[in-house]
Formats: C-alpha cells, sequence, structure tokens
C-alpha cells in the first residue's frame, strides 16, 4: 500500500523533476490510499495556481485510489502520532493512516526524511 502526501502529488501534476519517482506509486491506483487532507491541499494549491478546471481534474485523478477520511479515532490517532513525531496536523494524518494500513510513504517534504516506510526523494 502507498500513500502519496500532497508534496508528492503536486509534484506530479506539475511535472517537476520528482514526478517520475511518485508515479509509480500514484498510477498503481489498487494499491493507493489517498487522505483526505490531500485532497483539501492539492485543490488549493492547484486552484491558486491554474484554476478551478484543473483543480478539478487533479482531485478526480486522486479519487481513482482508496478514500481515507478523517474520522474521530484516526484525528486522536494522529494527534498522539503528531506529538510523539513532532509532526503538523496534515503530516500526522498522513503517517497515521500509512502506519494504519502498513502502508509506505511517498514525499518530498524533508521532515519525513528518514523515518520507517517512508520514500523521500528531496526537492
Amino acid at each position: 500500500m502507498n500513500v502519496v502526501d500532497s508534496s508528492a502529488w503536486l509534484a506530479y501534476f506539475a511535472g517537476e523533476k520528482n514526478a517520475g519517482f511518485f508515479a509509480g506509486a500514484i498510477e498503481d491506483t489498487e494499491l493507493l490510499l489517498v487522505p483526505s487532507v490531500c485532497i483539501y491541499e492539492v485543490f488549493k494549491v492547484v486552484l491558486r495556481e491554474r484554476g478551478e478546471d484543473d483543480a478539478f481534474q487533479a482531485v478526480a485523478v486522486m479519487r481513482q485510489g482508496v478514500l481515507i477520511d478523517l474520522d474521530c479515532e484516526l484525528a486522536m490517532e494522529a494527534a498522539a502520532m503528531g506529538l510523539e513525531e513532532k509532526l503538523a496536523f496534515a503530516d500526522s494524518v498522513i503517517y497515521a493512516i500509512a502506519r494504519k494500513h502498513g502502508a509506505t510513504v511517498w514525499t518530498q517534504d524533508t521532515h519525513f526524511s528518514g523515518r520507517a516506510d517512508v520514500q523521500f526523494r528531496a526537492k
């Protein structure tokens, strides 16, 4: 299972240099878990930078994976993990989902570098 964080999705959609590194995890939709918080972050950035049509197209691609909503149980798990691992809200949710499902996090966010079950590529 794979969880692609928002920075990796944005790199993929923008065709940045790391897009190819993340493509396998993104395009293998049978193994792709998509946190709803990533939908929020990606939609907001794409909406701001490229407009509504592109933002909705990005979400359509993301929804090909299995959407994981933030419910009460996951929120509490993420909060505890965030305190323990010193992670911000969205990163706590992403990491908690990955841990819960035995998934790998794909990212270019440096605060994930060196963590267990993370595929990191610097920007």
